[in-house]
């Protein structure tokens, strides 16, 4: 097969692979499509490697080819796949953000040294570097490297590694700004000078401080939309690493990552009534919650503690029952206790839905992926502006785990650090019971009013426990 026959299918496969990903990422807008979707893209991620190997490993006119290029690629092929297969089928459920910020990171970082392998190519030869390939690299290098250090810094707040509450120092926004401003005075000293690989070091050691002091100051309560923000630079640095080496599926894919991303993150950061600056500046939420009120009492009212029983005889002669899953669901592994009650309750007539705010968990969709994994039905699944009305007409609101998403207090509180953002209406439903280990605050540090309304009974346990306790009980009735 002659040389021209060959680039005309490689761009030809990489024409279907881009078809694929629009393909793939239009299926993953509704959870009943999600997996289908997370698969034609995978497949279209196949046909493009295949296609890039190809194209890397056939000389152009003038060019030799190492006879080492296939293995090579081989190589890098089995041990990224051989990884990411491993990490992903051994990673629980309560780490998926930990792992999606790794992720995050190897993609960022994977994009930035593909722009500096070929801008370092490129400046050996001497001469002069297209202006459009300079812009694309500088791009691409800072993008990519506050990507990867950024995404290792909220990876290890997730993880624990890194204590979850803002950490800033005196005059820390000032350094962040310099950094900032050092990157910038660089990129310009590239674009508009000679080929410079000392600047071009330089650049990279201050993008990757930037992406630390960056995330920092950034509280845990926040990690969902860092998360994808993060996720949104790691498209647009892939994006700026094909331009540099000319890959028209590498630039497609990271742009519709890029904006995917960017989407998502505005979306995110409305649902909190947050903007995205204050997001980045604004160092809310403590991660490391300290304890809140005793189990008896609280601030402004009393608790009322309830048993397993009682709570059995309300949910077994509801009509409807609207659960909340939060963080503390996805921690005790107990999606398939919840999926269990669910099934009982429907065996007796009752109506179950579940209500998903879009920042529950720790990462977008981490509620959606946990239900999913336990096989709860895609419609029963109601994001919040649709199961907002629903909870006044709900005999009892199962809330398991979610804390700061159902606090009043973003309603009525003027002075709430969570005052102004959405909240799911658990408070309007005729009964609420709360399943809670104890009364620490949420993420955001701060009490929830709805654990002092007189309508609430506290169910102090575990999730796993709580609900099993639920579910011996409901068959009891």
């Amino acid at each position: 097969m002659d040389q021209s026959t060959i680039e005309t299918l490689v761009r030809i496969a990489y024409i279907v692979a881009a078809a694929m990903f629009v393909i793939g990422l239009h299926r993953m807008n509704s959870p009943a499509t999600a997996r289908s979707g997370n698969l034609v893209s995978a497949l279209g991620m196949a046909i493009a490697v295949v296609a890039a190997g190809v194209d890397v490993a056939t000389p152009s006119e003038g060019q030799e080819v190492s006879g080492l290029a296939w293995p090579i690629i081989g190589l890098g092929i089995a041990i990224g796949g051989g990884l990411g297969l491993l990490t992903a089928r051994r990673v629980q459920m309560t780490a998926m953000p930990q792992l999606v910020s790794l992720f995050n990171a190897v993609g960022g970082g994977a994009a930035a040294l593909v722009a500096i392998e070929d801008y370092g190519a490129l400046a050996g030869f001497g001469g002069s570097i297209p202006l459009q390939t300079t812009v694309a690299t500088v791009l691409g290098v800072i993008i990519g490297c506050v990507t990867f250090s950024g995404s290792l810094i909220a990876s290890g707040k997730l993880q624990g590694l890194v204590p979850g509450r803002p950490i800033t120092f005196a005059g820390s926004q000032i350094v962040t700004a310099i950094l900032a401003l050092a990157a910038l005075a660089g990129a310009a000293l590239l674009i508009v000078g000679q080929p410079n690989l000392a600047i071009l070091a330089l650049i990279i050691a201050v993008a990757l401080i930037f992406g630390v002091t960056m995330v920092l100051p950034i509280g845990g309560a926040d990690m969902p939309v860092v998360i994808s923000l993060l996720n949104s630079f790691t498209g647009t640095a892939a994006a700026m690493a094909g331009f540099v080496i000319n890959n028209p599926v590498l630039i497609i894919a990271g742009a519709l990552v890029g904006a995917a991303g960017a989407i998502l993150t505005k979306l995110m950061a409305d649902a909190m009534n947050r903007s995205i600056l204050n997001i980045l500046v604004g160092g809310f939420g403590t991660g490391d919650a300290a304890a809140g009120a005793a189990a008896g009492d609280g601030p402004g009212g009393s608790v009322r503690e309830v048993t397993a029983d009682d709570v059995a005889i309300q949910l077994a002669y509801a009509q409807k029952v609207i659960v909340v899953p939060g963080y503390g669901l996805a921690v005790a592994q107990a999606q398939h206790n919840v999926r269990e009650l669910a099934e009982l309750l429907e065996a007796r007539g009752v109506t179950v839905e579940y209500a998903i705010h879009p920042v529950a968990g720790r990462m977008p969709g981490h509620m959606n992926v946990l239900l999913a994994e336990a096989n709860v039905p895609y419609p029963q699944l109601k994001e919040m502006e649709e199961i907002n009305p629903e909870f006044s007409r709900a005999d009892v609101a199962l809330v398991v785990g979610a804390n700061d998403v159902t606090n009043p207090a973003a309603r009525t509180n003027t002075s709430s650090p969570i005052y102004g953002m959405p909240i799911l209406n658990v408070d309007e439903a005729q009964n609420i019971v709360v399943i809670k280990r104890s009364m620490r605050p949420g993420y955001a540090g701060i009490d929830n009013e709805l654990y002092l309304n007189p309508k609430t009974g506290m169910l102090f346990a575990d999730a796993k426990d709580g609900l099993a306790q639920l579910v011996a009980a409901v068959k009891a009735v």
